[in-house]
């Protein structure tokens, strides 16, 4: 079953190949929340906490072909990241710290 706020997902893009690191995955299952639904968010335009010109550079990137980022803070306080390349070969969850 598709969660309700799925419902109407639109992608903007596609990821490419999804990897996730070890300590993104630790902090997602603390904070009981599924890598998918991350990445969902992402490719939707979703971009999370980022600032008003970190906004604007993604839906920038989205059409010029470059590559994006999305940061979401979680209910511990720890941020993850998700990027996708700008060949859009591959999308990365990861904490900043392993960047």
């Amino acid at each position: 079953m598709i969660p309700p706020y799925f419902r109407f997902f639109q992608p903007r893009f596609r990821p490419g190949r999804v990897f996730v690191t070890v300590a993104a995955l630790v902090v997602l299952r603390t904070a009981n929340i599924s890598p998918v639904e991350l990445l969902l968010r992402h490719v939707s335009g979703d971009w999370g906490d980022l600032s008003e010109s970190d906004r604007q550079q993604n839906e920038l990137s989205v059409e010029a072909g470059l590559r994006l980022l999305s940061s979401y803070v979680m209910p511990g306080g720890q941020t993850v990241w998700v990027i996708t390349e700008w060949d859009r070969s591959t999308s990365t969850i990861l904490l900043p710290e392993d960047y």
